[in-house]
C-alpha cells in the first residue's frame, strides 16, 4: 500500500478486517488533476486490485440523479407480473440478454454440469435480473418492454442512457489501470471502444427470517468471481455483499453512499497473468432488527465489463519474461463469456 503515505488524498479506506483491505479511491483525481495525482490513483486502484480484487471509487462522474431513476425504473419493472416479464426471457449464451426469473441460474465455483444443476435444484439464488447488452448487435437483439406500455418505453430510454454512461466510465477505469500497470494510458482503449458489457438488474425478493434458519446454506448469490475484465457495482443501502478475505472469511463490503465498488474479473486477471486477483464474493442476507421477522428487498445493478469481443486476450506486456511464463494460452473475449455462461444458466 506504498500510495497511502505518497498520496493519502487519493486513497482512504473503505473496508479493513481479516488482512483484507479494500481501499476507496478518489477516482476525480484520475479524471481531473495532474499527472501525479492521476499517478496516485491509478497506482491506488492496482495496489487494490492486486491485493483484495476490490475497490470502491467516489467522485466518479456519474450523476447520482441518473443512479437514482434506474433503480426506480428497475423497481418497477421487476414489480411486473411474472408472464410479462417472461415475454422478454433470456434466450442463450451467445445473445445473454433479457429476463432472468428465480432460479434459473446458479453463480458457483463448480464447472461440472451436473453438479451446478444438483445445487440449482437444492439451494436456488433467491434473486431475478435482467440482462441488457451493447444495443442494435445484429441478430442479438436486447428484450425491452418498450411495447408493453409507456412505462416500458421509459425504462428502455433510462437503460440505454446508463448502459452509455456506464460503457464511459469503463474506458476511464481501464486507462487508470493501464497507466498503474505501467502501460500507455490509452493501452486499453482499442478493447473497449466497442462496449461488448452487460448491464444487470438485480432484485432480490424480501425474504423471511427461517428461510436462512432452515437452510444454513441459502444465500442470495452464491460463492463466485466475476467473468470479464471488472464489475462496476451499483448498490442500495441494504447490504449483503461479502468478499472472501486473505484469512478465508467473508467480509462485508458495506454500501457508503456515493461510491461504486468495482471488482476485477477472472478474464482480468487471466490478462495480467494473475498479477490482479478475481476474489470470490456473495450476497446473503444483510442485518437485520431483532425484531423483524423477514429481510427486506435488495435491489443492486451491475455493469459487467468486457473486452470488445473479437479482440485476442493474453499476457499483457510487462507481466511475462518468456512464452513460459505465460500461465493461460490465448483466447478471443468473446468465446470465453460464451463459455463461461454456458455452464451458469438452465436452457
Amino acid at each position: 500500500m506504498t500510495n497511502m503515505v505518497n498520496a493519502p488524498q487519493a486513497v482512504t479506506t473503505a473496508v479493513s478486517k481479516d488482512e483484507l483491505f479494500i481501499p476507496l479511491i478518489d477516482f476525480s483525481l484520475f479524471l481531473n488533476g495532474t499527472d501525479e495525482d492521476k499517478k496516485a490513483a491509478a497506482n491506488g486502484m492496482v495496489d487494490g486490485f492486486k491485493n483484495a480484487g476490490f475497490i470502491y471509487i467516489k467522485n466518479h462522474g456519474v450523476p447520482q440523479p441518473s443512479i437514482d431513476r434506474v433503480f426506480a425504473e428497475s423497481a418497477l419493472f421487476f414489480a411486473r407480473p411474472k408472464d410479462q416479464k417472461n415475454t422478454l426471457a433470456w434466450t442463450t449464451p451467445q445473445s445473454n440478454r433479457g429476463y432472468v426469473s428465480h432460479g434459473r441460474e446458479k453463480v458457483t465455483q463448480l464447472a461440472d454440469p451436473s453438479l451446478i444443476q444438483a445445487l440449482r435444484n437444492t439451494n436456488p439464488d433467491l434473486k431475478e435480473s435482467f440482462e441488457i447488452g451493447r444495443d442494435n448487435v445484429p441478430g442479438l437483439p436486447n428484450h425491452w418492454p418498450e411495447h408493453l406500455d409507456e412505462e416500458g418505453k421509459v425504462f428502455t430510454e433510462t437503460m440505454k442512457a446508463f448502459f452509455e454512461t456506464c460503457k464511459g466510465l469503463h474506458i476511464e477505469v481501464m486507462r487508470a489501470i493501464g497507466l498503474g500497470m505501467g502501460l500507455e494510458m490509452g493501452f486499453f482503449d482499442k478493447f473497449t471502444s466497442g462496449g461488448d458489457n452487460t448491464l444487470r438488474l438485480l432484485h432480490y425478493p424480501a425474504v423471511k427470517k427461517d428461510v436462512f434458519v432452515k437452510n444454513r446454506d441459502q444465500v442470495r448469490a452464491g460463492k463466485h468471481t466475476d467473468y470479464g475484465s471488472i464489475t462496476l457495482l451499483f448498490q442500495d443501502d441494504r447490504g449483503g455483499l461479502q468478499v472472501r478475505s486473505p484469512q478465508g472469511t467473508f467480509v462485508n463490503a458495506t454500501p457508503i453512499p456515493g461510491t461504486i465498488v468495482i471488482n476485477a474479473g477472472d478474464l482480468l486477471a487471466r490478462w495480467s497473468n494473475c498479477r490482479i486477483k478475481s476474489t470470490e464474493h456473495q450476497v446473503v442476507e444483510p442485518p437485520i432488527a431483532p425484531d423483524h421477522d423477514e429481510y427486506p428487498a435488495r435491489y443492486s445493478c451491475a455493469y459487467f465489463c468486457n473486452p470488445n469481443f473479437e479482440q485476442y486476450i493474453e499476457a499483457l506486456p510487462g507481466t511475462y519474461q518468456s512464452e513460459e511464463d505465460k500461465k493461460f494460452p490465448g483466447i478471443l473475449s468473446g468465446d470465453y463469456l460464451v463459455q463461461r455462461l454456458q455452464s451458469t444458466y438452465t436452457a
